[in-house]
C-alpha cells in the first residue's frame, strides 16, 4: 500500500475497529509529521538530516492493540487549522464511545507545535500527548500569553538540538499547571534529525506513554 493512501486505508479500518468487540481495548494514536514532509515526498533527503522515515515511525507505533492514524499534510499547512480537523476527529472518536484516555496526539518538530494547538482546543485533562522536538526559546507559542496547555503530557527533546528549551520552562507549560507531565531529555548527538529516525530513543518512551492508565 503506498504511503499517501495510509490515511484513507487508517479511516476504513478504523470506523469498522470502533464498533469491534474489542473496541474499547484499543488505543487510538494521531500521529503528525515533521515540517519537512509537507514540502517533499517521502523519498526526498534532508540536505543535514537525511530522509524522514515516516512509514517506519509509522510501523513501530502501530501494534495488535494500537491503531495509528496519520496523513502526509499539505504543503504550508496551516497548524491552526490542522490542529482543529485533528480536533474534530478526535471529537468524532469519543462520541463513538472511545474514552479520552484512550486517545493520544504524537507529535516531532512541526507535528509537536500542531499537536500542542489540539491539546489547547480540546481542553480534555485526560487526552494524552507526547510533543518531541516542538519546544524551542522564542518560539510562537510563547509569545501567546493566553496559550495553555491541556492532557497528559510527556515532552521530548534533544541535547544537540540547537535552541532547544526544556518545556518544563516554557510558560505556557508553568501557567497550565498540568498534573500528570513527564520530559525527557536524548541525547543522540543527532541535532533535529533525531525526530526524522524511527528511533526506539524516543518511541519507546511514546509508546510507554501511549499505554499508561
Amino acid at each position: 500500500m503506498k504511503i499517501k493512501n495510509i490515511f484513507i486505508a487508517a479511516l476504513s479500518f478504523f470506523s469498522m475497529i470502533i464498533y469491534g468487540q474489542n473496541s474499547r481495548q484499543k488505543q487510538y494514536v494521531f500521529f503528525l509529521h515533521n515540517k519537512f514532509l509537507e514540502d517533499h515526498s517521502f523519498e526526498e533527503a534532508h540536505p543535514k538530516y537525511g530522509v524522514a522515515e515516516y512509514k517506519e515511525i509509522l510501523n513501530k507505533l502501530k501494534d495488535k492493540n494500537t491503531i495509528v492514524i496519520s496523513e502526509k499534510r499539505k504543503a504550508n499547512s496551516d497548524p491552526m487549522v490542522y490542529a482543529e480537523k485533528v480536533r474534530k476527529q478526535i471529537d468524532s472518536l469519543m462520541k463513538k464511545g472511545i474514552p479520552a484516555g484512550r486517545i493520544t496526539v504524537v507529535g516531532t518538530s512541526q507535528g509537536g507545535y500542531i499537536a500542542q494547538y489540539v491539546s489547547f482546543y480540546e481542553k480534555n485533562p485526560q487526552l494524552k500527548f507526547v510533543f518531541i522536538g516542538a519546544s524551542f526559546k522564542d518560539d510562537s507559542l510563547e509569545k501567546d500569553k493566553n496559550f495553555k496547555l491541556y492532557g497528559r503530557i510527556l515532552s521530548i527533546t534533544e541535547k544537540s538540538d540547537d535552541g532547544h528549551v526544556p518545556l518544563s520552562q516554557e510558560q505556557r507549560l508553568i501557567r497550565s499547571g498540568i498534573k500528570d507531565f513527564k520530559e525527557i531529555e536524548l541525547n543522540t548527538g543527532m541535532n533535529h534529525g533525531f525526530l526524522f529516525k524511527a528511533l526506539n530513543d524516543w518511541i519507546v518512551p511514546a509508546k510507554d506513554w501511549i499505554f499508561r492508565k
